[in-house]
């Protein structure tokens, strides 16, 4: 980090700061109950357990990937990090139902807009509301945050240096 002429701190080019997509409790991937998940198969990342049913955008880019259930959504960053938003485990056996997307395929996002709503009551029903967030394709690094309450849009989650 640097200060710039403002005094105000700014991330060096190669870094893209990551917001939290939902308020709630961050956790580790690792605690993840999911091996595809805990074991990084996917990447690596960070997850969160969600106090709230609505998810916005980690980032600002675009929105690459919109599963039909509206359980998964892949962003392609600015820097050009993919990210994947699992919004739950299982969830895709809910067939849409307890989602509502707000994007689609295509769409330029900035960081805290609104993605997907989310009825939390029913999916914690029939599935579970852990959410990972991933990143999908090689970074030089992540820092992650380790503070256990977040607001979506608001709190850094993940510090991504890029290549």
């Amino acid at each position: 980090m640097f200060k710039n002429l403002f005094g105000k701190k700014e991330e060096a080019a190669n870094t893209e700061v990551v917001l939290a997509p939902v308020t709630g409790e961050l956790v580790s991937l690792e605690e993840v109950p999911d091996p595809t998940f805990s074991e990084k198969m996917m990447g690596d990342g960070i997850a969160f357990k969600p106090t709230n049913g609505e998810f916005v955008a980690p980032v600002s880019g675009e929105i690459v990937n919109l599963f039909p259930t509206k359980h998964a959504i892949g962003i392609l960053s600015e820097a050009g990090v993919e990210y994947l938003l699992h919004i739950g485990l299982e969830t895709v056996s809910l067939e849409g139902q307890g989602f509502e997307a707000h994007v689609k395929q295509g769409d330029k996002v900035k960081a805290g807009d609104k993605l997907v709503t989310v009825d939390l009551d029913f999916v914690a029903e029939k599935a579970a509301t852990i959410t990972p967030l991933v990143i999908t394709n090689e970074v030089e690094s992540l820092d992650k945050e380790t503070s256990k309450t977040v607001t979506r849009g608001e709190t850094t989650v993940l510090t991504v240096h890029t290549k």
